[in-house]
């Protein structure tokens, strides 16, 4: 079932890609999916009774003890694809001077969620750099 949704997206995002009239000196052209949830652990710290004036007269509190809570949180990586690749990147691939992998349109990218710029050109989407790529997924 998973291999038929990213072939549908890799379908979808190359006709989304040539109805975009638009070429990109050196950003990717990338539709972030939805925020990938995470559970983290938060410390706050607890009053350990009533505040008290100290001798010049300011209120003080106790905080003793620290209370752990688990929250589930949008982390700070986000999936997308890729609907427009930078013109040097495609120089690149044609010239065949990429090493490692290679970043095609459809395909599924992890970035950062504070990278790049959003594209208000296109609605939902995001300028994002190659070295703000961490990852592929293939």
């Amino acid at each position: 079932m998973e291999n038929i949704e990213k072939v549908d997206q890799s379908v979808l995002a190359e006709d989304v890609s040539s109805k975009i009239p638009y070429s990109f000196l050196d950003f990717f052209l990338v539709k972030p999916l939805d925020p990938i949830k995470v559970t983290k652990e938060f410390s706050k710290p607890v009053a350990t009774g009533a505040p008290t004036k100290d001798e010049n007269g300011i209120e003080a509190q106790d905080y003793d003890k620290v209370e752990t809570e688990v929250k589930e949180v949008n982390s700070d990586y986000r999936k997308g694809i890729v609907l427009k690749r930078p013109m040097y990147y495609e120089q690149m691939i044609a010239n065949e001077n990429q090493d490692g992998v290679e970043i095609k349109v459809g395909d599924v990218v992890l970035f950062r969620d504070a990278a790049g710029s959003y594209f208000d050109l296109l609605k939902d989407s995001k300028l994002i750099r190659q070295y703000d790529i961490i990852g592929v997924e293939k």
